[in-house]
């Protein structure tokens, strides 16, 4: 494959990222504002009422609110248990995580840290840097460690790492085997955290 070849598949590739991004921005913000993404009765009725695209509806509200990391993933993912049970919801919840989080590292890798910067709080952005100076392989187990915490700023720390020299095959080693934990703790404590702590104060 010569260069000239090269340079056209890299140019066709900028621009999927390019509208995929705009497509997620647009798509999460109409979600939005229609309160989807806010209410989980009214994520339940949009995916209930789509039996069959049920699944992916949901799997591909799961990845814009990684993509977008301003739109908060608690309650999807609460959602997701609620709606489909623990079995299902859980294996949606990751898929749609996982992919999201992939496409995540690769925009980010792709548009620095003015992506970054787009998302997270530049007081924020400073801090997780710092964690970077303190040498590649002390951030990765970081990386590790926030990945396995279900109240973790995962997807900031995704940005994050993919300004840094965390390998790919580090990356997705990590979110494949480290993102089922959190996944299943957060909803569990989202689901079952209430009920417990009442029952512990009576």
């Amino acid at each position: 494959m010569n260069d000239k070849v090269l340079k056209i598949i890299q140019k066709i590739f900028n621009i999927i990222s390019i509208l995929g991004m705009i497509a997620c921005v647009i798509g999460g913000y109409f979600l939005y504002r229609i309160g989807i993404l806010q209410d989980p009765k009214a994520l339940s009725e949009l995916v209930m009422a789509h039996y069959l695209l049920g699944p992916f509806i949901f799997i591909g509200l799961q990845i814009i609110q990684v993509v977008i990391p301003i739109i908060p993933g608690g309650i999807t993912t609460a959602a997701g248990v609620m709606i489909f049970g623990p079995y299902k919801g859980f294996l949606y919840n990751y898929i749609g995580i996982v992919i999201g989080s992939i496409i995540l590292f690769h925009l980010g890798r792709v548009y620095g840290a003015a992506l970054a910067k787009t998302f997270i709080k530049e007081k924020s952005y400073e801090k997780y840097m710092s964690w970077v100076h303190k040498g590649q392989k002390t951030y990765d187990w970081i990386f590790v460690i926030a990945i396995l915490l279900p109240i973790a700023p995962d997807d900031a720390l995704v940005l994050v790492s993919s300004q840094t020299k965390m390998t790919w095959r580090f990356f997705l080693f990590t979110i494949l085997f480290g993102k089922p934990w959190s996944i299943f703790f957060y909803s569990y404590l989202l689901i079952h955290g209430g009920s417990f702590l009442s029952n512990l104060l009576n």
